[in-house]
């Protein structure tokens, strides 16, 4: 184990950073990863983010762990192994495995509209055809054509929700809804299309979408840590705060607040630890029997089959079901890798995990803090993602 401490002109905070190696032989992964590491806390430092975490699985095991800075500033906790942060959008991957459960046993089909399960869909305006034409098939991989954002409109007053506390909310918005394209023509990434397979999910199997997801997924994985909306008394010591930066000042945005309706979209928290088990489930790898139970390897790898691309000037990054599928070139040899995964972004919380099935290596990122005012291309996030895609994920598969 590595231990080093660094001081941060954030606040006259002290960093604390852990991290955990491969031995010695291991030199090329050690010296990526390093490479890695301090160009990692070098942004973070210069970005003004408040609590980071950055981790590396291969094989199954958790090689390396970096720690940095503070999950709540006031009270000068620092970031560790317990951490739990919020993951947002990566709620999402739960979902959508739940709704390829329910494929599997034959209770739903991704052929089924939408309009089967919802009826009150049905009163969206679509100019482009029938709202029967919509199946589960176009939410679950982002071409239905539905909006992208929960609310249509407000959400700038303290007083309003964060999202829509109870689907009755989402069903008075249907009038006020359009379908943007024609389904099924390309991708447009859509919160409400998956909150709709929350609700799906809800009216076949009688349970609250995230008591099915803890059942079915977080109980079986052993994700006992990892829960929905807001924290259990007993985990509110490790329950990081989060914080929104704009320049110089610094807005605290609270422990906990309520996804609502939307709880299968962006609900999920979790420390390092239990996300480690979700990624290592994906890769099916050190199987401990009941991955298999959850859902299979082969129906997985079908869901990262890569379908429409996400923007118009890339075809590196495509839609799969609920799973963005990343070819990504190594900076050596500039061999492309192929990398699954998904991305979060909630209040002050962003977030990535992904990983690397024939390598058998996955990461997971997160920070508490959203910097306002600042090129995508230059986020904490995108930039990290870059370096492992680059130089540590093809390291590993050398090993």
């Amino acid at each position: 184990m590595k231990h080093r401490k660094l001081f941060s002109a954030l606040s006259g905070l002290c960093i604390c950073l852990v991290s955990s190696a491969y031995a010695q032989e291991n030199t090329n992964l050690d010296d990526a990863w390093n490479m890695a590491v301090e160009k990692y806390v070098e942004r973070a430092e210069e970005q003004g983010i408040v609590g980071s975490g950055l981790y590396f699985v291969h094989d199954g095991e958790l090689v390396f762990s970096e720690h940095y800075g503070m999950a709540d500033a006031e009270e000068r906790r620092a970031v560790d192994s317990d951490t739990i942060f919020h993951w947002a959008s990566i709620t999402k991957t739960l979902t959508v495995v739940a709704v390829m459960q329910l494929v599997d046993r034959g209770v739903i089909s991704l052929d089924d509209p939408i309009t089967q399960y919802l009826p009150e869909v049905r009163k969206v305006h679509n100019p482009y055809g029938d709202m029967d034409d919509i199946t589960l098939r176009h939410l679950i991989t982002h071409t239905s054509g539905f909006r992208g954002s929960t609310f249509p409109w407000g959400g700038g007053e303290e007083w309003h929700p964060h999202e829509p506390t109870e689907w009755s909310q989402i069903k008075a918005m249907m009038p006020y809804t359009e379908i943007k394209f024609e389904p099924g023509s390309k991708f447009s990434y859509s919160n409400p299309g998956i909150s709709m397979l929350g609700r799906v999910i809800e009216e076949v199997t009688g349970d609250d979408i995230e008591v099915y997801l803890t059942k079915n997924i977080l109980m079986p994985l052993g994700m006992s840590n990892s829960y929905f909306d807001h924290t259990p008394y007993y985990l509110l010591k490790n329950r990081s705060n989060n914080y929104v930066r704009d320049e110089n000042v610094i807005l605290e945005q609270g422990l906990d607040f309520d996804t609502g309706e939307t709880v299968g979209n962006g609900g999920l928290n979790a420390p390092f630890s239990d996300m480690i088990k979700l990624l290592n489930f994906w890769l099916s790898v050190k199987d401990n029997g009941n991955y298999q139970d959850i859902l299979s390897h082969d129906t997985l790898e079908k869901m990262w089959k890569p379908g429409f691309p996400t923007s118009d000037d890339t075809v590196s990054e495509r839609m799969g079901m609920g799973f963005f599928v990343i070819d990504h070139p190594e900076a050596k040899s500039g061999k492309v890798r192929r990398y699954i995964g998904h991305t979060g972004g909630q209040k002050g919380f962003v977030s990535f995990v992904y990983v690397d099935p024939k390598g058998e290596s996955a990461a997971l990122f997160t920070s508490n803090t959203n910097v306002m005012n600042r090129p995508r291309s230059e986020q904490l996030l995108r930039l990290t993602r870059k370096d492992l895609f680059e130089t540590v994920f093809p390291a590993a598969a050398n090993e």
